[in-house]
């Protein structure tokens, strides 16, 4: 009864914070997944009455031109990110786990080639930056995966609210707070916060590798939009460092411990709710599961099919076991498909979770889909395909809640092992359904959390006292190495003071003897 108490004096207390009406929200997305969880943000915002204009690009497949939640600023693109990622994964069928990555993180390095020749051709246009200036926005809210935003706000003199879990050279924590690589993984690395001295070899290795590719590979491409556009230079890891709030996409009940900031707020979850009914042909389907229930796949809101073989093998497991299924799948119908299985273009993911009947969830990794699972508690089949997801579903492994087969490994025998130690091991949904209890179990929901704190930035005109200005610091200085250089040189100084006197009283010494003697 306590608890309920302290937890409903507490939403009260953000009942009564003073509102914030008619805010000014210019927001610059990034596409696919993660405008996905952006536009959920969007909706609650736009219920709270704030006026929100969305950068987009004419050739998006994702963000509409005409939205009753925002208006919409169109700039001409001419390459799509989803023919360029399409075209890697139509030949992944004989392409090893590390070929994969190599070939996602250079369309990566060349998406952010073709955003910084967007945040070029923004900047140019006069006509459109006096709009953005005469509209009198109170912040930029932009995911910096893609940091077209994070520039922009800095032209634009503008308080700077990030929806982020990625920025350019991987995790944001990494940018922002101490991050010890003894105990926290790095990116890329797929370890977890229990390193032997090898595997913390590897994470300085994997670090080294990513201050390799933000300095040399993705620094320069925004080094250059910061010398031509903005007044003293900058670099872009810098710019993101002085952003005013960070609502993190994780928490740590799905992440690891590790220190943190008084401006990062962590909302993992956000885009959770409760499961809606399904719609009743699909409802009728999972009933007819019986006992047995419903497992569900799908890869993602980027990824329509895997390779042909690797298809076929999965549809011949599923036909042979007892739950029905349920796949997003757009690729090439499985010749060894079940009259178990239904193959769909599109399937309620989050509905389907939260169903009684969902027995397991086969899924690429990516954190929307795992956090929707660790909300409705099904434990997670995962066939990672690139960059963060194999971390993601480490995470999820490690607490006994999953398990990971890597998509090389896949084969009729791994495929049915791993699914079958899922369903009949009672302990994965157990693991799986206390992690729910302890995401669910918070005095604010993480959506209120966000929608607070960008509320927050908007009557406060940023949050500049909850930034630290460590960034603005000389490495040498952040580190104290003059500090530390001075007051070695001291010691030195001492230490050699010391030996000469006590050498000169020494030698003094030896010629009063030698006078004495003589």
């Amino acid at each position: 009864k306590r608890a309920f108490f302290c937890q409903a004096f507490i939403t009260c207390l953000i009942s009564f914070t003073p509102s914030c009406y008619g805010g000014n929200i210019l927001v610059f997305p990034i596409d696919g997944s993660h405008w996905i969880n952006m536009k959920i943000l969007l909706e609650e915002l736009h219920a709270r009455e704030h006026n929100i204009t969305v950068i987009r690009g004419s050739n998006s497949w994702y963000i509409s031109e005409k939205s009753p939640l925002y208006t919409s600023i169109t700039i001409k693109m001419t390459e799509s990110f989803e023919k360029m990622f399409d075209a890697q994964i139509d030949g992944a069928s004989a392409l090893t786990f590390l070929k994969i990555t190599a070939n996602f993180l250079s369309m990566i390095s060349q998406a952010h080639v073709i955003s910084a020749d967007v945040t070029s051709q923004i900047m140019d246009d006069k006509r459109m930056i006096k709009s953005f200036i005469d509209s009198k926005y109170d912040l930029v809210l932009t995911d910096p995966a893609i940091a077209s935003g994070v520039v922009l706000a800095k032209y634009l003199k503008l308080p700077l609210v990030l929806n982020v879990r990625w920025i350019t050279s991987g995790d944001g924590q990494f940018a922002i707070a101490p991050s010890p690589l003894s105990f926290i993984p790095v990116p890329g690395s797929g370890l977890t916060d229990k390193m032997n001295f090898i595997q913390r070899v590897k994470n300085i290795v994997f670090y080294s590798i990513i201050v390799f590719q933000q300095k040399f590979v993705v620094g320069p491409t925004y080094d250059a939009l910061c010398e031509k556009y903005i007044e003293g230079g900058c670099d872009i890891v810098s710019l993101l460092q002085g952003a005013d709030i960070w609502l993190f996409r994780s928490d740590f009940v799905f992440d690891f411990p590790r220190p943190t900031m008084p401006n990062v707020m962590y909302i993992g979850g956000f885009q959770c709710k409760p499961a809606q009914p399904l719609p009743a042909d699909m409802e009728d389907f999972v009933q007819s599961s019986g006992e047995h229930g419903v497992i569900i796949m799908t890869l993602g809101t980027l990824v329509n099919a895997l390779p042909t073989n690797t298809a076929d093998e999965i549809a011949r497991v599923f036909a042979k076991l007892p739950q029905k299924v349920i796949w997003r799948h757009k690729g090439q119908r499985p010749s060894t498909l079940g009259n178990n299985t239904l193959i769909v273009d599109w399937m309620p993911q989050k509905d389907l979770l939260g169903h009684p009947r969902t027995k397991v969830f086969v899924a690429h990794g990516g954190t929307n889909g795992v956090q929707e699972a660790i909300y409705h508690g099904v434990p997670v089949l995962g066939i990672p395909l690139f960059f963060d997801q194999y971390d993601n579903l480490v995470r999820v492994q490690e607490r006994g809640a999953g398990k990971i087969l890597k998509l090389g490994d896949i084969s009729g025998h791994s495929f049915e092992r791993d699914l079958s130690e899922l369903l009949y091991n009672d302990s994965y949904r157990q693991n799986m359904q206390r992690l729910s209890r302890l995401h669910r179990d918070q005095p604010v929901a993480p959506m209120d959390q966000a929608v607070f704190w960008v509320e927050y930035m908007i009557r406060h005109k940023g949050a500049s006292h909850l930034r630290t200005e460590a960034y603005k610091m000389p490495w040498y200085a952040y580190h104290c190495l003059d500090v530390v250089l001075l007051l070695l040189s001291a010691l030195t100084v001492l230490l050699l003071s010391t030996w000469a006197i006590f050498r000169f009283l020494c030698c003094r010494r030896k010629r009063k003897t030698k006078t004495k003697q003589h």
